[in-house]
């Protein structure tokens, strides 16, 4: 097994020598720069201002500075590009030290209320599952990755993913040649309105090129000739003012051609050099194969392609700029531009799709094969066939958003004989946190992740949570009609496939001791009748009581002890129903009189 942090950590110092290699060139180079500008401005007096030289004496120095400043922005670029290397270096490594969280993106986009567990898992936010797992660079990639965790797959998906993770865990100079390139794309880069854009029907015909060129071509003849005085001023502004009302008849067409890539152009580009890189690693898993195929070759890649309307979308922007804008005005720049992204468009427009759905695929599976790299001891879970109904067998699991160093393992089995686990215990002694364990656990499990466990077996399963259950003074409704309301969802999900993982918090704790117990037990066995499996925390002796009525089910618990006035937890589950309570302990440890 190799060791994350020992790898992280000698490639990190190399990188940092890099960088500092690179800040001593270009210490000198600027250096370099200001003599070169010295003697630039020497030579420019002696020959401009004192008439003393020849001003092909400015040819030499002149020359000589820009070429320093070509060197110097190669250089900046290297630089730039080599602290970003000693960026992701440190990422990774505050990842194993845990130190991670509000580093990343954290996914709060795709938080959704009414989703069945995405908040109470904890799965989007600051410090979140999905911050942990997210290395994309590209909105497609992200959402992909979000999408992954929000929705089990299939047992093929699930195992298809597993092996190009796997494929993709020890590339990590692809993972790095990735991070260093260019800026973010997820600002702007909407691949949906990308996609839907590059699929539109032709809006300018294409005969209207030629007319076009020919228009641009006699402004700016006219306008030269103006300068030599062989053509009249009046000549000049008629042919700029059918030119302007041209423009003014197609402004909103252009608008619509070239609204849908102006934005992200930069991003394009970006978009381009990833594509690159993607299509340039040697890929031996069968799906990433499928993946680099779909992005294709040589002058026909994807690549290639995008790079090419990320150009155009460069030159057409050209056009605001003060210098150049009475320049492109007269040569019809807006228009020629538009043209060319509707021959590109009408070229490509219809492989848009696919290539971002396979760089996102791409993306989000090198997320989920950084993370096995920084997790070398997490396996991959065993997928079982469903025949046999719903299952949940682990060993020595722990949730991963804490540190492996911290975290204490419990073991967890759901299926055959006890489909429900009912979890008593004192305040925090770790009922919720067990929920949670579990609960994303299986969504890292269905997406295709490693788990934080020793050993994983499991059916696919559609998880369903109570754990962020709150009020809402706005929609005038308490937490206990947002639970009962929770609730009735998950009902309607164990009506359907795949079975339901349900994972419940204080079932039914805003009520009194009584209704609890026969709703509780009421809304179990409707679950258990229907497929489901699941745990469920509680207070309520009472309720432990119902492992007995319901059958299919177990008690277990969680303990604590009070040494010198404190409560004292080792999180660790027991069978059978919790014997003690700490919570006079626990008000007695804030200053209560009790």
């Amino acid at each position: 097994m190799h060791d994350p942090r020992a790898i992280l950590e000698a490639r990190l110092g190399a990188r940092r020598g890099a960088v500092a290699a690179w800040e001593r060139r270009d210490a000198r180079i600027a250096f370099l720069r200001l003599l070169g500008f010295a003697a630039l401005t020497a030579v420019a007096v002696l020959s401009l201002a004192l008439h003393r030289l020849s001003a092909w004496w400015l040819l030499a120095p002149g020359a000589l500075f820009l070429a320093l400043v070509v060197w110097h922005d190669r250089t900046l670029r290297r630089l730039t590009r080599a602290r970003r290397a000693v960026a992701f270096h440190q990422e990774g490594l505050a990842r194993l030290d845990g130190s991670w969280a509000g580093r990343g993106d954290g996914g709060e986009r795709y938080a959704a209320d009414d989703h069945p567990y995405a908040k109470d898992l904890d799965l989007f936010g600051r410090g979140s599952v999905f911050e942990l797992l997210c290395t994309a660079r590209t909105r497609p990639g992200a959402d992909l990755l979000a999408r992954w965790l929000l929705a089990p797959a299939p047992v093929a998906q699930v195992r298809a993913r597993q092996g190009a993770a796997a494929d993709l865990a020890p590339r990590l100079d692809l993972r790095e040649d990735l991070a260093v390139l260019g800026g973010d794309a997820r600002a702007e880069l909407h691949p949906d309105r990308l996609a839907a854009w590059a699929e539109l029907p032709r809006a300018l015909p294409g005969w209207l090129a030629l007319p076009a060129l020919l228009a641009g071509g006699v402004a700016l003849a006219a306008l030269v000739g103006w300068f030599a005085g062989a053509v009249p001023g009046l000549a000049v502004v008629g042919v700029a003012a059918v030119e302007w009302l041209a423009l003014r008849a197609a402004q909103g067409t252009l608008a619509e051609i070239l609204g849908g890539v102006e934005r992200p152009g930069a991003e394009l580009l970006l978009l381009a050099d990833l594509l690159a890189r993607l299509e340039r690693e040697p890929l031996e898993d069968a799906r990433l194969r499928d993946l680099g195929a779909a992005l294709g070759t040589g002058r026909e890649a994807a690549s290639a392609r995008i790079r090419q309307l990320g150009r155009i979308v460069d030159r057409g922007g050209w056009a605001d700029n003060q210098v150049f804008a009475p320049v492109a005005f007269l040569l019809l720049w807006r228009l020629q531009a538009a043209l060319a992204v509707e021959r590109w468009r009408a070229a490509h427009g219809r492989q848009v799709r696919a290539w971002l759905g396979a760089a996102a695929e791409l993306e989000a599976l090198s997320a989920l094969g950084a993370h096995a790299f920084l997790h070398p001891g997490d396996p991959y879970p065993e997928l079982l066939e469903p025949a046999g109904g719903a299952r949940f067998e682990a060993e020595g699991l722990a949730h991963p958003l804490l540190h492996e160093g911290r975290a204490v393992r419990n073991d967890v089995r759901l299926g055959a004989g006890a489909r429900l686990l009912i979890v008593s215990g004192s305040n925090m002694s770790g009922k919720s946190t067990l929920l949670r364990t579990v609960g994303v656990n299986t969504a890292l499990a269905l997406a295709g992740a490693p788990v934080r466990a020793r050993r994983l077996a499991l059916t696919p399963l559609q998880a369903g949570a109570t754990l962020r259950i709150q009020d809402s003074l706005a929609e005038g409704r308490s937490r206990f009609y947002a639970e009962i309301t929770r609730l009735r969802a998950l009902l309607d999900l164990a009506a359907g496939t795949p079975p339901l993982l349900f994972l419940l918090d204080e079932l039914l704790a805003g009520t009194n001791s009584r209704d609890r117990r026969i709703g509780a037990e009421a809304v179990l066995r409707t679950l258990l009748a229907r497929g489901a499996v699941g745990l469920v925390t509680t207070h309520d002796l009472a309720l432990s009581e119902a492992a007995t009525a319901l059958g299919e089910a177990a008690n277990a618990h969680f303990e604590d002890e009070v040494h010198g006035g404190e409560v004292v937890f080792d999180y660790r589950l027991r069978p059978g129903v919790v014997t003690r309570s700490n919570a006079l302990a626990l008000m007695r440890a804030v200053g209560l009189e009790v």
